[in-house]
């Protein structure tokens, strides 16, 4: 067993022998073979590096010429593209010639329209082509010039080709010096730009204010209407040509046109409300107009200005966006609608001026809170419209007119006042005792200002002249308590001008009649209105129907005591004998008629009582006081008038009802002869006149006897 275990060893171990001989054998071939092959690689080597040396000068050959040939392209690719450029040019004129022509002949003009459109964008085209042409023909030509200059100094190619060169360059040079000038300021784009301005123009002068004189015969003004001054096609073309204009170095005249146009078309338009009244606007001759006049063109001046306000300038600024807007300068299309309002309003502010400052006559308060009234109501509006740096010059001329009106309005009011002050000194009160034109005319003056429609205006007009002398930061009273205060003043002026007036008389009856009839009117015309309202009813009442009362019954005690007082009974009528108390008694019905006739005749021919109602209780107040009287001196001496004749109290009750019926008079101030007859105890029916004639008749035969 162990011997075939050392047999097994030793066969391992010839096995491993036999295959280390073959691994040397190996080896010694592979070494071999490296030798050869290092032999080959220095040999190839050597081959190598001789054709390299060959190769060189070729190789900087063909870099030499690809250096050459980028050079060459640099300078002949954009002048290719110069070429292509003058061939667009040369196109589009063939274009816009067509379509000029095309332009000319079609007369549908919404059809004209899109033709325009398509003329302006083949304008564009070309004016980008010559701006194109202008831009890159200089360098062209300079890199073609250094090019061949380049071929001829290193010889880089033959003399045939480099002379051909060089007569291409000077073509194209020639061409570029030539034709861009031309194309730019003498070919079919300036003339495109000429009509072009042509279209611009005609286009605008199209554009029309519609319904401008209808509107002003419309009382709703806040109804305002305004309307787009073009469709969108014509504002898209005009936009497109305002563009075009622009980028052709043509904005001036551009802007120009617009202007111009537009002004004339705009101020047309105001025209058609024949504004006639604006041509007078200085105050000397604002004065010298008739009052009428001069109120009509105010009412108008207030219209048309809100007009051209809301309406008119709303459209052209709307416009001017529209076709300007697009335009380079972010202001542009505002300062162009600046300058078409611009002249316009100056027209109009220059009349509100000359009425602010021309003579502050009381009556033109009213236009003048008028014209404040519809600038504040404006003023949002105005601010908005013109706004901007552009617009500031006219909203500066908007507030100083608002200022003038400002100013004018309360002058008028504190002067109106001290006219009324200065009355009583130039001026004698009525001689009839009636009210005078002053007090009727500033009672209904200032019933007017404290209604719905002035009053409002006339506080603020006090508000803002108190904050201007005050300042901002003061607090400011109420409007109802500055117009309280300023309308109480002059009426506590016009009690000043009649308690001074009424002492001039020299009858000692007329200065209560005249009080009486004042004082009356100032409260009658007063009560249940805004005036009553504002100063107070009970402060009315206590003020001035208590002084008319006061003076009512100063009157009757001046005017008809004394007539009563005629007939009082005496202690001396008892203890005398008959005939000699009817001759007393008889006496005093003569002196009390007599008195009574003058009476009567006072009232026909110097006192007046113009009030009705004032009158008939004025009528009823006496017959209280007279007939009463009249009846108890009748019936206490009817035995001594038994068989006489006298007027009866009712008759008397009619004569004293004729001394307070002022129309029921003759012109000489004698009673008139009734058509109904009174009755008298005991007699025929008689007229009164005719009973008091007969009395008087009877009297005088008594006497005679």
């Amino acid at each position: 067993m162990a011997a075939n275990e050392e047999d097994s060893a030793l066969v391992k171990l010839e096995l491993a022998c036999s295959d280390l001989r073959t691994l040397l054998l190996s080896s010694a071939k592979l070494e071999k073979d490296l030798e050869e092959m290092e032999k080959k690689f220095d040999s190839i080597d050597e081959k190598l590096s001789t054709a390299a040396k060959r190769v060189a000068p070729l190789q900087s050959l063909a870099m030499a010429a690809k250096a050459l040939e980028t050079r060459i392209n640099r300078a002949v690719s954009p002048a290719l593209g110069l070429l292509h450029s003058f061939k667009l040019s040369e196109s589009f004129q063939k274009k816009l010639i067509e379509l000029s022509d095309k332009l000319s002949i079609e007369k549908n003009p919404r059809k004209r329209l899109k033709k325009l459109l398509k003329y302006v964008q083949c304008v564009d085209q070309l004016n980008e082509v010559i701006n194109l042409i202008s831009r890159d023909g200089e360098p062209v030509i300079q890199k073609l010039q250094e090019v061949v200059e380049f071929l001829s100094r290193t010889k880089a190619t033959d003399q045939y080709r480099t002379q051909r060169l060089k007569e291409t360059l000077i073509t194209l040079k020639a061409l570029y010096e030539s034709e861009v000038d031309a194309m730019r300021f003498d070919g079919l784009l300036d003339e495109a730009l000429l009509n072009l301005q042509d279209e611009f123009e005609i286009m605008l002068q199209q554009m029309k204010h519609q319904n401008i004189g209808e509107q002003q015969a419309d009382e709703e003004a806040d109804q305002k209407l305004v309307s787009d001054l073009g469709t969108e096609m014509e504002v898209q073309v005009l936009r497109r040509i305002a563009e075009t204009l622009s980028a052709s170095d043509c904005l001036d005249i551009c802007i120009d046109i617009f202007v111009k146009v537009r002004y004339r078309r705009a101020a047309k338009a105001l025209m058609r409300l024949n504004p006639d009244y604006l041509r007078t606007y200085t105050p000397e001759e604002i004065d010298e107009m008739q009052w009428q006049s001069l109120e009509t063109s105010i009412s108008l001046w207030i219209q048309h200005f809100e007009l051209a306000v809301k309406t008119v300038f709303v459209s052209e600024k709307k416009l001017c966006k529209q076709v300007l807007g697009g335009l380079p300068g972010v202001l542009i299309w505002l300062e162009c609608f600046v300058k078409i309002a611009d002249k316009i309003m100056a027209v109009f502010f220059r009349f509100g001026e000359g009425v602010a400052r021309s003579n502050r006559e009381p009556q033109k308060l009213f236009k003048l809170l008028e014209m404040f009234d519809s600038l504040e109501k404006l003023k949002l509006e105005f601010t908005e419209i013109f706004e901007g740096e552009s617009g500031a010059d006219i909203c500066i001329r908007f507030r100083e007119l608002e200022k003038l009106l400002v100013h004018a309005s309360s002058k008028v009011f504190w002067e109106f006042g001290l006219q009324i002050e200065g009355t009583s000194d130039f001026f004698a009160p009525p001689q009839d005792g009636s009210v005078p034109k002053l007090v009727r005319y500033a009672v209904n003056y200032l019933k007017y200002l404290t209604t719905e429609t002035y009053s409002a205006p006339m506080a603020k007009v006090f508000r803002t002249e108190q904050m201007w002398k005050a300042g901002i930061l003061s607090k400011p009273e109420t409007d109802e308590s500055l117009l309280k205060d300023a309308i109480s003043n002059i009426m506590e002026a016009l009690q000043r001008n009649i308690e001074s007036k009424s002492p001039s008389y020299k009858d000692k009856i007329l200065p209560h009649i005249f009080v009486m009839n004042t004082y009356w009117y100032i409260y009658m015309r007063s009560r249940n209105t805004e005036l009553g309202k504002l100063i107070g009813e009970q402060y009315m009442k206590q003020k001035y129907k208590s002084a008319a009362e006061e003076s009512a019954y100063m009157y009757q005690w001046r005017a008809w005591r004394p007539l009563v007082r005629l007939l009082e009974k005496e202690d001396s009528e008892e203890q005398d004998n008959g005939t000699k108390a009817t001759a007393v008694v008889r006496g005093k019905l003569e002196a009390f008629f007599n008195r009574f006739d003058e009476i009567s005749q006072r009232h026909a021919r110097g006192y007046s009582i113009p009030d009705a109602d004032l009158r008939e209780q004025l009528r009823e107040a006496t017959v209280k006081l007279v007939v009463p009287v009249y009846s108890e001196f009748l019936n206490a001496h009817s035995k001594l008038l038994s068989g006489e004749s006298y007027v009866s109290p009712e008759s008397l009750k009619g004569l004293v009802g004729q001394v307070f019926n002022g129309t029921d008079r003759t012109s000489n101030g004698k009673p008139k002869r009734r058509d109904s007859k009174d009755t008298v105890p005991g007699r025929n029916s008689v007229s009164v006149e005719g009973e008091l004639k007969n009395f008087r008749r009877s009297r005088s035969k008594s006497i005679d006897a």
